[in-house]
């Protein structure tokens, strides 16, 4: 698939009647199950029931959309506290799912979904795939892992929903990733996008051409990436490479999606998610104002949530594909991905973006933070290309360092690696390690 001339298109008979609804419809929509919200969490979650009386806001108090602002937040420390099964709003018994995250930095946080809850959310997923250009009929390669990751089987029960035939390979196994892409021949891969990349590495070191695939569309999510990754990973696979957003304390994957059309960032399905953008003390912002997403679920039953706080750093826009539907600007950095060196704020995607800019140099680097003394300090460890000579990679080493200097503020160190000894994704890739 040629990426030069972006898709036509859905065809609007294809899209699910709150897709096609004006913004005023759907913002009564809204309100109708906010208000239904509020009521079954405060009702069902003993967190919630505190939280309003505490805040000395009722559920009869919410009349508009703008009242959601007098919601108390909830964080992902609400979720640890009442691990691991305090915020669900039904009985177990009614529970036919549950989720959690990893928990590297803590206790996990725990999920659960009733029956209607994974409907939606598959409902939802059939949305996000059709507007990146999946149709019925398709084969999918699915390489979200599976398990108590949300994203192997939300993914899953999307594609079969939508009517496309689902490859169940999970993550890893790269090199059967690779057998299967090329023996299946699926039209569209789902995974994350330092994964792709993986795979696109292993399909040359196969002796394969990677633009020479069936693939035709890529939908990558559950970490940040710039649009200088996409438009790596669609010159060298010749795909559409497009972005889903989700996140499992909200619902999953299929929170919200670009459309292929236009992939201006995603569509948040505003239906079942209310969105708003705060600073850093919580203050609401203005349409178009950079902050912290946080969201508030309209439809969830067995774990409803009020104001999450996601930790994301975006600003919301008008929606252009979907129009009554705001799109939020892509997702290149949380506030826990921030950098602070000596004073300076910087983000990963920010040097992935510099990277990518600099064709003599490869997409694979890490960042290693140490102390020097009292400073703080940065290296930038980074894979020579194969094919130039180690002066040619120096200095595009050189420029690099350059360029970080000039567009962040901050002086790192460049230090050059041989290919292909730097750790490869498996699936979420770790890019900063801090050894102070």
């Amino acid at each position: 698939m040629s990426t030069t001339t972006l898709p036509a298109p859905t065809d609007p008979s294809m899209l699910d009647p709150e897709e096609r609804l004006d913004r005023s419809a759907l913002e009564a929509l809204q309100l109708e199950r906010l208000q239904w919200t509020v009521r079954h969490a405060y009702e069902n979650v003993p967190l919630y029931t505190r939280k309003l009386d505490d805040a000395g806001v009722s559920p009869d108090d919410i009349r508009s959309l703008d009242d959601v602002r007098r919601l108390p937040f909830t964080t992902k420390e609400d979720l640890r506290q009442t691990y691991p099964f305090g915020m669900f709003a039904v009985p177990m018994a009614d529970v036919r799912r549950i989720h959690a995250s990893s928990g590297t930095t803590g206790r996990p946080t725990v999920v659960g979904y009733t029956a209607g809850d994974l409907d939606r959310w598959a409902t939802l997923m059939t949305r996000s795939l059709r507007a990146s250009g999946i149709r019925p009929g398709m084969k999918v390669h699915n390489a979200y892992g599976y398990g108590l990751f949300t994203g192997g089987l939300g993914a899953h029960a999307g594609i079969e929903k939508l009517g496309a035939t689902v490859i169940p390979m999970s993550g890893g196994q790269t090199a059967r990733q690779v057998q299967l892409i090329i023996d299946f021949e699926p039209d569209a891969i789902l995974c994350t996008p330092s994964y792709l990349l993986t795979i696109a590495d292993a399909i040359e070191q196969a002796g394969i051409d990677p633009r020479s695939t069936s693939l035709k569309v890529a939908v990558l999510g559950a970490e940040p990436w710039t649009n200088e990754m996409r438009a790596e990973l669609e010159r060298r696979l010749d795909l559409d490479a497009v972005d889903i957003y989700g996140l499992s304390e909200v619902m999953g994957p299929g929170v919200g999606n670009e459309c292929v059309e236009t992939k201006d960032g995603p569509h948040i399905w505003e239906d079942h998610f209310l969105p708003e953008i705060v600073s850093d003390d919580g203050q609401p912002l203005a349409e178009g104002d950079r902050g912290e997403l946080v969201f508030t679920s309209l439809t969830k039953e067995a774990f409803p949530v009020l104001r999450y706080r996601t930790r994301d750093l975006t600003r919301l826009l008008p929606g252009t594909a979907r129009p009554a539907m705001r799109r939020i600007e892509k997702i290149t950095g949380r506030n826990d991905d921030m950098i602070i060196l000596r004073g300076v704020n910087l983000f990963p995607t920010q040097i992935e973006e510099l990277v990518l800019g600099i064709e003599t140099l490869t997409p694979h680097f890490i960042l290693e933070l140490t102390r020097e003394g009292r400073m703080d300090a940065l290296t930038v460890r980074i894979e020579r290309h194969p094919d130039l000579s180690r002066e040619t990679c120096e200095a595009a080493a050189e420029v690099l360092a350059q360029r970080i200097k000039v567009h962040i503020g901050s002086t790192v160190a460049v230090k050059l690696e041989e290919p292909g000894t730097l750790p490869r994704s498996e699936g979420k890739y770790k890019r900063v390690y801090d050894l102070r």
